[in-house]
């Protein structure tokens, strides 16, 4: 056994794996582990946000840490090395295997055949594609750091600095080969390590403006900051600089904006909401109810024994009515299957309850709540949102709703038009209840009273459906009793 052979054994790399379907990127948000603490096999290291959720990350080698590859804030393709591992520091001091090439390996070797299995499930399939390293061209003279320089400012649509003029040379002389590390950039992809192209993405740099320095023409992070470095003037020539006047009565705001970069749960609901409202044609339809019935159960159920324990509020009754109305029109619980064109019809209720979280909105779902009774229901509702508060929800907990409720009556908002959530069909809004005047019995009361929303693909649901099954959401919630007759 080799030396390296040795040391690739005893210093072990976890990478990022993929915490949920298909993901290919997640941001470190915390390490529980520094360099030289002693971790055991299943032990969290590290907590990571995805386009999903935040989730905790178990290793699956004890030893002690030797070194984090990124720091916290920074977001890491999955399959990349996050973490290095000495599985025997009693055998004395080794040399760790260096991270960067095997990451420039990652990017300029052909992936393992097959995929790769992950967390949960399995990932996308690696392509077969193979990528050598650019080798110098021979003839191709090297550049000094001036030539260089101005280079670099051509490609980056700047004007180089004028270099002083020097005597032509009576003859021509043979120009050296370039070495390795000034390769020239030719056609085809550059060649860049995936952190880089994430810098360069970010900057808004195109990788193939910019000249690399590194070996065999990879270009590096130092070379993606030089571009985005604006080219310096000549210091012995400053160009005269006209000072315009600001506009009478404009006013600067540029330092007074702050930009956020979009990831995580932010980017993916925003990606959600812009598929959804584009591909699934939106009815909303409103009705205005009393509801003075409903929040009377709901004090009583307070007080009921088999309710001990538990969270009561209007939302859970709201919830409820939903089931009991899904259950008497259980074609508007479908899904449009675009890929076979057909519509899949859904015998069970995944009952989504929008959530506003520190890190944005997310939809968690109970799994098969048409068949839960009303104290499970209760009990579940809690948990989910006690969850959703703390930034715990996992993947599987948000996959494979099939309608929503979003609560906006806690902002004390009437109502609005609620966006579906992808892939479901139905979405419900609930507005605050507040005390308004309302004819009961023939007479003029205050009564409290809310608004409903109800948000429908039309592909699924026609306009008669829809009205039937908003109609009898309210229904229930002005006489609740009907929980037990309809139920």
């Amino acid at each position: 056994m080799t030396a390296s052979t040795a040391n690739a054994q005893r210093f072990r790399e976890f990478k990022m794996p993929d915490v949920g379907e298909g993901l290919t990127e997640a941001e470190i948000l915390k390490w529980y582990v520094q360099p030289g603490d002693t971790v055991t096999d299943g032990q969290v290291v590290c907590e990571v946000e995805t386009a999903k959720a935040a989730v905790e990350l178990p290793i699956p080698y004890t030893g002690v840490v030797h070194e984090l590859r990124f720091g916290e804030g920074v977001t890491v393709d999955v399959g990349t090395a996050i973490i290095a591992v000495d599985t025997d520091p009693g055998a004395g001091p080794a040399e760790a295997p260096a991270a960067a090439p095997q990451e420039a390996a990652a990017d300029e070797e052909a992936e393992p055949q097959g995929r790769q299995a992950v967390l949960v499930g399995y990932g996308a399939a690696p392509s077969s594609t193979k990528r050598r390293a650019r080798k110098p061209q021979p003839g191709v003279p090297a550049q000094p750091e001036p030539a260089k320089a101005a280079l670099q400012a051509e490609l980056n649509g700047r004007a180089a600095p004028a270099a002083p003029a020097t005597p032509v040379a009576p003859a021509v002389q043979p120009a050296p080969a370039a070495p390795a590390g000034s390769a020239v950039p030719a056609a085809g992809r550059p060649l860049a390590k995936p952190p880089v192209r994430k810098l360069a993405k970010d900057l808004g740099i195109d990788l193939a403006t910019i000249l690399p320095t590194g070996p065999d023409g990879i270009i590096t992070r130092e070379d993606v900051h030089a571009a985005a470095t604006p080219a310096a003037a000549p210091a012995e020539a400053p160009a005269p600089v006209a000072v315009t006047a600001a506009e009478p009565g404009t006013v600067d705001t540029a330092a007074r904006e702050r930009r956020v970069p979009v990831k995580g749960v932010r980017k993916a609901t925003a990606q959600a909401m812009v598929a959804s409202a584009f591909t699934a044609p939106h009815v909303t339809e409103f009705i205005t109810v009393d509801v003075t019935r409903t929040m009377k159960l709901v004090q009583e159920l307070k007080q009921d024994p088999d309710m001990a324990g538990l969270r009561v509020n209007p939302l859970l009754l709201v919830a409820k009515a939903f089931l009991v109305a899904l259950k008497r029109h259980p074609e508007a619980n479908a899904a449009w299957d675009e890929a076979h064109q057909e519509i899949v019809y859904k015998d069970y209720v995944n009952l989504g309850i929008a959530a506003a979280t520190p890190r944005g909105l997310i939809v968690p779902n109970i799994k098969d709540a048409g068949a839960k009774t009303l104290p499970q229901l209760a009990s579940e509702l809690g948990d989910l949102v006690a969850t959703a508060r703390e930034g715990k929800t996992s993947p599987a907990a948000m996959a494979g709703g099939t309608v929503t409720i979003t609560n906006v009556g806690v902002f004390g908002v009437d109502t609005g038009t609620p966006i579906l959530n992808p892939g479901e069909s139905a979405i419900l809004a609930f507005g605050a209840v507040k005390l308004q005047p309302w004819v009961h019995k023939g007479k003029v009361k205050a009564r409290q009273v809310t608004t409903l929303a109800l948000s429908f693909d039309h592909r699924l649901v026609d306009g008669e459906l829809g009205s039937k099954l908003l109609a009898d959401v309210a229904a229930v919630l002005e006489r609740p009793k009907r929980l037990i007759t309809w139920g």
